[in-house]
């Protein structure tokens, strides 16, 4: 299993999805485990929510950044 290929879909998903972001914040695991459709062990499930929460609090800075750039052009 490629564990980077996993959380970029997951990260897909759950970008695109409110419903998804919600339960990802309550119950990561059980999020994941829907959206890949897999029952993954704890080990690699561990992995992919930490890469999962990484990318997105990584995209919410990036899109920060963004809009203050923008805002300070202005």
């Amino acid at each position: 299993m490629d564990v980077k290929e996993q959380i970029k879909k997951a990260v897909d998903r759950i970008t695109k999805d409110k419903e998804l972001q919600e339960q990802f914040q309550k119950e990561p695991v059980k999020a994941l485990e829907n959206i890949l459709g897999v029952d993954l062990p704890d080990d690699v499930v561990n992995q992919v929510v930490q890469g999962v929460k990484a990318k997105l609090t990584a995209d919410k800075v990036s899109d920060t950044v963004d809009a203050l750039k923008g805002f300070l052009k202005k």
